[in-house]
């Protein structure tokens, strides 16, 4: 058996937070609907909750992302590759503005905009970070 190293730990930790903010506003964005409907109320109770568990994971992704850029010499990377690191970057800090106004916004468009561009926002920087991974 291979053993773990501090990139493998890094990496792990790093796509286990990024599943928990992702998937997990892509369950509860599933489950809204239907909670809405059978107890409105019971909505920001989930939404707190996950909040709970979600805001966590969203700072270890922060974490774990600034160890992942420390741990390269970001200079002898090619401008493409930079240029990947620097718009993940962007969309990370966007996931986490669009999440906030998500969280905190009192009307229903700030409530739906925040929700939906955070969501594409995760997305991007999820994917962005996969390109990364794989890139030679």
């Amino acid at each position: 058996m291979l053993s773990p190293t501090s990139e493998s730990i890094r990496l792990f930790l790093h796509v286990a937070a990024a599943s928990v903010w992702v998937g997990g506003q892509i369950v509860v964005g599933g489950i809204v609907p239907a909670v809405r409907r059978a107890s409105p109320s019971t909505t920001k109770v989930i939404a707190q909750a996950f909040g709970r568990v979600a805001w966590p994971a969203f700072g270890v992704t922060v974490l774990t992302g600034m160890w992942s850029l420390m741990a390269i010499d970001i200079s002898n990377t090619s401008s493409s590759y930079q240029a990947t690191v620097l718009l993940k970057i962007a969309f990370a800090v966007a996931a986490g503005m669009f999440a906030a106004i998500h969280q905190f916004g009192k009307t229903k468009v700030a409530l739906a905009v925040g929700g939906a561009l955070g969501l594409l926002a995760s997305l991007g920087a999820m994917f962005l970070g996969v390109v990364l991974t794989t890139a030679g």
